[in-house]
């Protein structure tokens, strides 16, 4: 009787001797965690799409208590309404961030890219693109096997199954970047949604020089240039045989629309344009 009396004294003792180890342990290596980090993650989407550059929604909410300011910040998901609850919260200044929107720069519809090949194996562009350059001429454009599609966690992105291309609803889209990760081409980027919704981009990613990218595609960019010295504002610039138009700088005149001999810039949104009146040649009055 007293051998197990004296066991349970000992294994009690060595219990609050490991008790108080433990309890100090904790007091010292204690992690203080900002209240306001809880409260930030309470009124995010938890979508963990990654559009804000953190690893999920509970990364973006300690970035954003732990940063002196909210710039650079921003919650694709959420948009400016979130942003400006979240500076409520952290008692600092929301600031202002332009809207993004994923746009498709490949134009290559079936009837535009003529098929040299036929593809049979898995139904995955990360795949296909690994095995070969693709089922025309270009093996810059788009494989459409829909990768975009199914990473997209809003419904944003559906292929036509006319054109064989993604196209971005919207209305849905919150710039969250799974699209562009996802596509192996990287035809797909996001850009300015612009004013009223307008924008005006190159729908060619093709590197190919003009004579190869032509054979290949009716509304490839051919590196012709004309674009270029169309831009009064040098929003253009050219480069191994392929336009870009930097949003930031340009101002949607759209004379670069005009001048591209492929139609491979592309303008949406705009109201139509007006015809253009013809000039009437008038014949010279003759002397009496």
């Amino acid at each position: 009787m007293n051998l197990i009396l004296i066991a349970v004294i000992s294994l009690g003792a060595i219990a609050l001797v490991i008790a108080v180890i433990l309890y100090a342990a904790s007091k010292k290596f204690a992690v203080y965690e900002d209240p306001r980090i809880a409260q930030v993650a309470e009124i995010l989407p938890q979508a963990n799409c990654g559009g804000c550059g953190f690893p999920g929604c509970s990364g973006f909410a300690d970035a954003c208590v732990k940063a002196d300011t909210l710039d650079g910040k921003f919650c694709p998901v959420g948009g400016q309404e979130l942003m400006v609850q979240i500076a409520s919260i952290l008692g600092r200044d929301a600031g202002t961030a332009e809207p993004m929107l994923a746009v498709v720069r490949c134009s290559g519809s079936c009837a535009k890219r003529p098929r040299t090949n036929m593809y049979d194996g898995a139904v995955s562009c990360a795949i296909a693109a690994s095995l070969y350059g693709g089922e025309t001429g270009c093996s810059y454009g788009c494989l459409g096997c829909g990768d975009c599609v199914s990473v997209c966690q809003f419904d944003a992105i559906h292929m036509n199954p006319e054109t064989g291309l993604p196209e971005v609803v919207e209305d849905k889209c919150t710039a969250c970047g799974a699209c562009v990760k996802a596509c192996p081409k990287s035809i797909i980027e996001l850009r300015a949604k612009g004013k009223k919704s307008r924008r005006v981009y190159v729908s060619c990613v093709n590197k190919d020089k003009g004579a190869v990218t032509r054979k290949a595609c009716e509304v490839g960019c051919i590196g012709c240039g004309k674009c270029v010295k169309a831009c009064s504002f040098e929003a253009i610039t050219l480069e191994n045989n392929l336009a870009y138009i930097d949003f930031n700088k340009c101002k949607l005149c759209r004379k670069c629309v005009e001048v591209c001999p492929q139609h491979t810039i592309i303008e949406e949104n705009f109201p139509p344009r007006k015809p253009k009146e013809e000039v009437k040649e008038v014949a010279p009055v003759a002397e009496a």
